[in-house]
């Protein structure tokens, strides 16, 4: 498979992982993913699941693109440490008050689930695979 087809389906599943981690929480289980400010109460639904997935997806696919094509030595091991920095840095939304802890528990869930699929997803068969594969064949 082609480097830019395995990342946009990459990219799919990650926008996937989230949803499915709701679908478990939401019906299955009976947690609906709610957010209290004040009065107002913010359910999150299957849309901006899937819409921030995908942004997600797609800006962190945009970064390696552009780290592989400045030259960046070690692209690959650069964007990975910012998409862990990423990963780590949105749990503190999850520390702040206003949910309660099954919303929580599922929304790092899910932000781990889309990072379980993206960071091996878009890192495999890099651009740095290609050149180590070439100097063994070499």
């Amino acid at each position: 498979m082609k480097r830019r087809a395995r990342r946009a389906a990459a990219c799919a599943l990650a926008t996937l992982a989230p949803v499915l981690v709701r679908l478990v929480a939401d019906p299955l289980l009976g947690h609906r993913l709610r957010i209290t400010d004040g009065d107002r109460t913010l359910d999150i639904g299957a849309g901006p699941t899937v819409f921030v997935a995908l942004l997600a997806s797609l800006a962190g696919w945009a970064l390696l693109a552009a780290l592989e094509r400045s030259g960046v030595r070690r692209a690959r091991a650069v964007w990975t440490g910012a998409a862990v920095a990423v990963l780590v840095l949105s749990f503190l939304p999850l520390t702040g008050e206003g949910m309660d802890t099954g919303t929580r528990a599922t929304l790092a869930l899910m932000h781990m689930a889309v990072a379980a699929v993206l960071i091996p997803g878009l890192t495999a068969g890099s651009a740095v695979d290609g050149v180590r594969t070439a100097a063994r064949a070499g």
